[in-house]
């Protein structure tokens, strides 16, 4: 079983039949495919091909981080209408955080809404997906004054000292992608840190495709070369990172990601 804990394969990159990628990821192994939303041009898509690929994927809803602008309020009330409305097809809120690495404008307001977001899983007993790039002190900061808080750091890039801070705030895990087959990658000496109690596998294509497929568009059945490239620097089988990361993901993510 291999899960691909965060994907958009429902965005343009895919073309007019993004089901021929859902093939190419399940015949490479991939049991299931889990959709985070991004705003609110990308809900329809998504649920679009879940409708068409209900067995092998899943979605979360949320408002990404960089979506957050003037009009969040009215924005977010969409999103969280959505949400309320198809509770049942949901299982994770997300994507959702913290992003400050091209603008810092709307700091604050991507702390709002990204506290109002995680008070919505909490009281609907969800799972959160993090996006954070440039935002851990901030994400932290709204974490730590919220009830323990249970999800997944995606597409995480830290250190073990970050690793430490993030343990401290909450039960997450980390969402590991093509970034760890980079040369130079610091995860390599951060997967130790992080254990694989705490791994779970991505791709979050159509982005950040591993070797040997760095600067193409990222596809989930590219996910077996970032299991590989972990098994070799924890001295594991690919087999047993696909088993370790799989029940992870269940762990997190609850009975219904696969049933």
């Amino acid at each position: 079983m291999i899960i691909d804990t965060h994907t958009h394969l429902y965005l343009p990159e895919f073309g007019d039949n993004p089901q021929a990628a859902v093939d190419s990821a399940v015949s490479a192994g991939v049991t299931t495919m889990l959709f985070p939303n991004v705003d609110l041009t990308t809900i329809e898509p998504m649920r679009a091909l879940h409708a068409k690929r209900p067995e092998e994927t899943r979605m979360a809803m949320g408002l990404h981080p960089t979506e957050v602008n003037e009009d969040f309020k009215s924005t977010l009330e969409s999103i969280v209408d959505n949400f309320k409305n198809h509770k049942d097809d949901y299982i994770a809120i997300g994507e959702i955080g913290i992003d400050l690495y091209w603008d810092k404008t709307f700091e604050q307001q991507q702390m709002d809404v990204f506290e109002q977001q995680t008070r919505l899983a909490t009281e609907n007993n969800l799972p959160i997906i993090i996006h954070c790039r440039e935002g851990l002190d901030q994400a932290l900061e709204v974490l730590s004054g919220l009830p323990e808080t249970k999800g997944v750091f995606h597409s995480f890039g830290g250190t073990t000292a970050d690793v430490e801070r993030i343990r401290k705030i909450g039960d997450f895990y980390f969402g590991i992608n093509g970034i760890v087959t980079f040369k130079n990658s610091r995860l390599n000496q951060t997967l130790d840190a992080i254990g694989t109690d705490r791994l779970l596998l991505e791709t979050d294509a159509p982005y950040l495709a591993p070797v040997p497929h760095r600067g193409k568009c990222n596809r989930s059945e590219y996910i077996i070369h970032t299991a590989a490239h972990i098994a070799s620097k924890l001295g594991l089988s690919p087999e047993e990172v696909h088993d370790s990361t799989s029940r992870n993901a269940m762990q997190l993510f609850g009975n219904r990601l696969i049933n």
